[in-house]
């Protein structure tokens, strides 16, 4: 009896029955790279000789700057084009919108398909019961090569929604609730399944909403089976047959939650953190600056019609700035012709052509310094939508608050809107919780994992082959000990279009506060040791390659978010895991002795010595071979 997730990879690893901690090739039905990562995708390829498996699975989607506002992005946009002529890859250009919502709405993948991408939001396509993943430059041009990827089958939890859904709950407000619920990393490393009956009467863009805040909790997927609406529309956008997946009766999960939606209040996350996420009236009366409606989360035809419901007759406060992004050319389209995008330009908002806006740098929806902003968004890190602070809400939430210009709710719009230097008559409401419900948790049986290995070979293992890289690592340490470290403090996304190593080592950590001077002051052979969730958010392999770049030597963290994880990994870089620092009683910049074939760390100035989380067999031939790109056969 198997999950969602479990039915999936083993249909596409030619497999009767996989289990949680098994590690298999996928076959990937659905390759994509965005103009974020595709260069870097055509770097890896090219540098290494290796050929595309299959075009016609193979896309670009052109979505994170599809303005090419800077040269650095246009040239790399202009690199994919040129090598998806010589090769024959469909591009779908800047005039198209979102790869991940492409995927769905052009039939593309389909319910019981694989589908990877430089989008760390490729699992949006839970929405529709398909596995989507994020990953890095490596991994993608590896799947571009082989048609398949290694992937580790990963637990799975089922979250039952229970409880009547009252009408002034959005699905952005229902995921901000199982964010509070369950933080950035209770869920890390779980295929999450949702159901329950209001879960199935959830229309598509509200799944899409959802499942896209997957990656914001840790989780590898949000999955909703696909009911016959879904059905029904998948099998309309692609014109042909196709097998969904549903999850046996019986299907073991290692945990089960019942959550009551009666319960769940209107919410956003406060500046900073998704997961730190409060009732919407606990912050009522914030004075804003601007509003962001759009992202790959609430960029779609019913968060478009909700939030010009609310603007039609209205203008934007005085004072603010309403930027409003639809998610595809389709929905541009749609709005254009049901009159919405004139109710936007009457009301004083600026619209802009389709792709994901805010969430890259230089696009529309970014702020500046000091700046408050609700932003319909996914993600509000520190330096991620700009320099000033961001509010996560939902679209009904954020029209409201650009009308009023200050954060409300649809249901308390104010006839006449704050200025600024006034102060609002409605009060906020302190020391309201939004709870996300009774959360029962009946935890499962712990499936034993199983030590099966991908078929990798790698050149390292031939007799009188090539040397093995040292498995003894000594080096000075840095404690970055705070949880949570996401990939815009590692390596900000203003750097984003940097394809060569040698380039990135400047700004590792740059804007992480207390290291923003980490890549003057590191030295070859350091080992950073730090807490939990490191490298949340972003596939950007350059993460990774920002330390590899500075000759860092590891990282060993307390747990690393999933997308980092494969990105190191496959990057031949070692990666460890350690519940426990303390009994090393380290300072910084101790010397220590890393033994990867051991798996232990020794302080070497004290000679105290702990166990750590093993490599994997895969991660050690990846780290042999160099990195995933030069394991043997990848060219075949």
């Amino acid at each position: 009896m198997m999950t969602i997730i479990e039915k999936i990879i083993a249909r596409h690893s030619g497999r009767e029955k996989v289990v949680p901690g098994e590690i298999v090739d996928v076959h990937i039905d659905v390759r994509l790279a965005r103009d974020f990562g595709g260069a870097n995708v055509v770097k890896n390829l090219v540098d290494n000789g290796l050929r595309i498996a299959d075009p016609a699975k193979t896309w670009f989607t052109f979505d994170c700057n599809p303005t090419g506002s800077d040269q650095k992005y246009a040239a790399n946009q202009q690199s994919c084009r040129i090598f998806a002529r010589e090769h024959q890859i469909p591009v779908y250009d800047l005039n198209s919108g979102i790869g991940t919502h492409l995927a769905i709405d052009l039939g593309l993948a389909h319910p019981g398909d694989t589908l990877v991408s430089t989008d760390s939001h490729a699992n949006i396509l839970g929405a529709i019961g398909c596995f989507g993943q994020g990953m890095g430059d490596r991994d993608i041009a590896a799947v571009w090569s082989r048609g398949a990827v290694w992937f580790k089958v990963p637990p799975s939890v089922k979250i039952t929604l229970a409880g009547k859904r009252p009408g002034s709950l959005h699905a952005k407000d229902i995921v901000l609730n199982l964010l509070h619920r369950f933080g950035a990393n209770s869920l890390l490393g779980y295929a999450v399944e949702i159901d329950g009956d209001e879960a199935d009467r959830l229309t598509l863009d509200e799944r899409i909403t959802i499942s896209s805040m997957a990656t914001e909790m840790g989780a590898i997927a949000l999955f909703f089976t696909p009911n016959e609406e879904i059905l029904t529309y998948c099998y309309q956008r692609s014109g042909r047959e196709f097998s969904p997946v549903f999850a046996d009766p019986e299907a073991s999960y290692e945990k089960t939650f019942t959550l009551d939606l009666a319960e769940f209040l209107p919410a956003l996350s406060l500046p900073g953190k998704p997961h730190d996420v409060v009732p919407v009236q606990e912050v009522k009366g914030r004075k804003i600056d601007s509003v962001f409606i759009g992202s790959c989360t609430n960029g779609r035809m019913e968060d478009l019609r909700l939030a010009a419901s609310l603007l039609k007759g209205r203008k934007v406060a005085p004072g603010v700035v309403l930027k409003i992004v639809p998610a595809t050319d389709e929905i541009w389209n749609s709005c254009l012709e049901e009159g919405l995008l004139a109710i936007f330009k009457e009301s004083g908002a600026l619209v802009s052509n389709a792709g994901c806006a805010g969430c890259a740098s230089g696009q529309v929806g970014q702020n500046g310094p000091g700046e408050v902003t609700v932003s319909t968004g996914n993600r509000n890190f520190a330096g991620k939508q700009g320099k000033g602070e961001v509010y996560l809400a939902s679209p009904a939430t954020a029209a409201a608050s650009a009308i009023a210009g200050f954060i409300t709710t649809a249901a308390e719009i104010p006839e006449i809107p704050a200025l600024f230097g006034t102060v609002p008559k409605e009060a906020a409401h302190p020391g309201v919780n939004p709870d996300g419900g009774n959360a029962t948790s009946s935890g499962g049986t712990e499936t034993a994992a199983s030590g099966t290995s991908a078929s990798l070979e790698s050149h390292a293992g031939d007799s009188g082959g090539e040397k093995r890289k040292p498995t003894l690592l000594e080096g000075k340490v840095w404690l970055v000990m705070e949880d949570n470290i996401d990939t815009d403090m590692i390596f900000h996304n203003r750097h984003l279009a940097i394809t060569e190593l040698a380039d990135m080592g400047a700004h590792a950590f740059g804007n992480l506060k207390g290291f923003e001077d980490y890549a003057s002051r590191s030295e070859p052979g350091d080992i950073i040791l730090t807490g939990s969730n490191f490298g949340a958010g972003s596939s950007r392999q350059q993460a990774v390659d920002c330390f590899r770049a500075l000759g860092n030597q590891a990282i060993i963290a307390r747990s690393f978010g999933a997308i980092y994880e494969r990105n190191a990994i496959n990057a031949g870089f070692p990666i460890l895991t350690c519940d426990d620092f303390s009994p090393l009683q380290l300072k910084q910049r101790d010397r220590v002795l890393l033994d990867l074939e051991k798996s232990t760390l020794k302080n070497l100035e004290n000679g105290m010595e702990i166990s750590l989380n093993p490599f994997s067999p895969v991660q050690m031939q990846i780290y042999q071979a160099g990195d995933l790109l030069k394991i043997r056969g990848l060219e075949d």
